[in-house]
């Protein structure tokens, strides 16, 4: 009986244990990636008088969902929304209300978030020539 009892507990053990070493290797092996510097690039591309361009591009090999925040001047939240693209790239326009404006960019996911921040300034240049008559 004692015998009996000592298998039972013993296969119990047994199959908790390689449920247990399973369930960690397949955790392990879907585990998510951390979010680095190198997968976020954000650059200027233009400007005029109304707006700014940027382009915005993470390279998400997970897919995992992320979020783009863009934020102005004040830290109000003026642009928010949700992707899982792999390879990510949109073009942004930033409203240019003053001559210099300030956005800050924001790629957030469950592992953390990588911030860009960029200081725009309007300069205008008045060029003058004068020609000898």
């Amino acid at each position: 009986m004692k015998s009996n009892f000592v298998v039972k507990t013993l296969t119990a053990a047994a199959v908790a244990v390689v449920f247990f070493a399973s369930n960690t290797l397949a955790n392990d092996g879907g585990k998510k990636a951390g979010l680095t510097d190198e997968q976020v690039n954000v650059q200027y591309i233009s400007a005029n008088e109304n707006q700014v361009a940027f382009r915005v591009v993470f390279e998400n090999p997970t897919s995992e969902k992320f979020w783009l925040i863009i934020k102005n001047d004040a830290g109000d939240v003026v642009y928010r929304k949700q992707f899982s693209d792999a390879h990510f790239s949109k073009s942004v326009f930033v409203l240019r209300d003053e001559a210099d404006i300030r956005p800050t960019f924001i790629i957030r996911n469950s592992a953390g978030e990588v911030v860009r921040q960029f200081a725009v300034t309007n300069t205008t240049v008045e060029n003058t020539v004068v020609t000898k008559l």
